[in-house]
């Protein structure tokens, strides 16, 4: 559906976390984040840049996607003909990086045709192959094991089918032997957030014996190559998250055998025309897929449910429940699961939930309104 944006604004919003959040490279207790609303034709089309408070994740952070999306992105497309919004990602495209910056307009101009069209968004994306998502949880690095194998037992017992916790080198084998002791039959993870190199083959050769899911981006984050030796010594599967930006990296990831997973995360890949993409890759190469989190806020975790429905996510991924993370989301309802762990897809128009407004303009400490 062909549209013109008239305007943008951007919104800085700050929300704290219910409980702080720690991975190999630090402990985020609050999240800054950048809103995206796109307006067309009386319609308004809404995003969330996905990158962290620092670039520790990646290059980006809160502030350099603000300018980004300021002085780049959104001079070049306020004002464009589109025919539609999967023709949004390659008029940025010559923008170098900053991937999430231009996603979370790339994914605002998603929901606006879905809004324009009147149907939701996963019906926009060409999604819909199930009604439920199935969910799982990201835990991270406690400040002790018993506090890791406490909060693992609420997960499971709300019903999330898998368990994600974040490794690093001094918090692996042993804590992990630790949870697989507790609970010898719960689908578990290891995210290592390109903690280790190929110095450390023979450390992560002995999480072999813990059957994990997986072991999401070992080594370094833009390293694919040296993924290769690694998968080939370990029996557990690597999925890559981190160094896959692009269909063509998930083919040559693929084509190596670098790993047997792929992470897909919306914000990394620059929205959701090349999500699809590296979705119909790894989906012809037999290579399944999940929906990556990066403590989203309510428009960012509708969104990762509308992407979850598309064919070859068959893993759980990261999309829980708002109040894992939120006192207050900024989206109503909250984002909630069902009692066997899933999320139901929303119907109406768009990612499928109201905004609270006043909530947002309460948490808004900057906006800026580009014409």
């Amino acid at each position: 559906m062909a549209f013109q944006i008239e305007q943008i604004v951007l919104r800085k919003i700050r929300m704290p976390l219910v409980h702080f959040f720690e991975t190999s490279f630090g402990r985020t207790y609050e999240r800054k984040m950048v809103l995206v609303e796109v307006r067309a034709g009386g319609v308004s089309g809404w995003g969330e840049v996905t990158c962290g408070e620092n670039p520790f994740y990646n290059e980006e952070w809160t502030d350099s996607a603000w300018l980004i999306l300021k002085d780049y992105v959104a001079p070049r497309v306020i004002g464009h003909p589109f025919g539609s919004a999967a023709e949004v990602a390659a008029r940025t495209a010559h923008i170098r990086g900053h991937h999430m910056a231009q996603g979370g307009l790339e994914v605002a101009c998603w929901d606006l045709e879905a809004r324009q069209a009147g149907v939701p968004l996963w019906k926009q994306i060409g999604g819909g192959a199930r009604n439920e998502i199935p969910c799982g949880v990201s835990i991270g690095i406690q400040d002790s094991v018993p506090q890791l194998l406490e909060k693992i037992r609420v997960e499971v017992e709300a019903g999330y089918q898998r368990i994600k916790m974040k490794i690093k080198p001094g918090w692996d084998v042993d804590v992990i032997r630790e949870v697989r002791r507790e609970f010898p039959s719960i689908k578990l993870m290891a995210d290592a957030n390109s903690a280790y190199t190929l110095a450390d083959i023979d450390r992560l050769k002995r999480l072999d014996e813990f059957y994990l899911m997986m072991i999401e981006q070992p080594l370094a984050h833009d390293e694919i190559i040296d993924h290769v030796p690694l998968q080939a010594a370990l029996q557990t599967p690597i999925c890559l998250d981190e160094c896959i930006r692009t269909a063509h990296q998930a083919a040559q990831a693929i084509r190596m055998k670098a790993c047997g997973i792929i992470n897909i995360k919306l914000g990394r890949v620059g929205g959701f025309t090349e999500a699809k993409k590296v979705h119909d890759v790894c989906q012809a190469a037999g290579i399944p897929v999940w929906c990556g989190g990066m403590l989203e806020a309510g428009i960012g975790r509708a969104h990762n449910v509308a992407l979850a429905t598309l064919p070859n996510f068959v893993l759980p991924g990261d999309v829980s429940a708002s109040k894992r993370y939120w006192k207050q989301d900024i989206i109503q309802p909250a984002v909630e699961t069902t009692p066997h762990g899933t999320i139901v897809k929303r119907d109406g128009p768009g990612f499928g939930y109201e905004l609270d407004m006043d909530f947002i303009k309460h948490i808004t400490e900057q906006e800026d309104v580009l014409r």
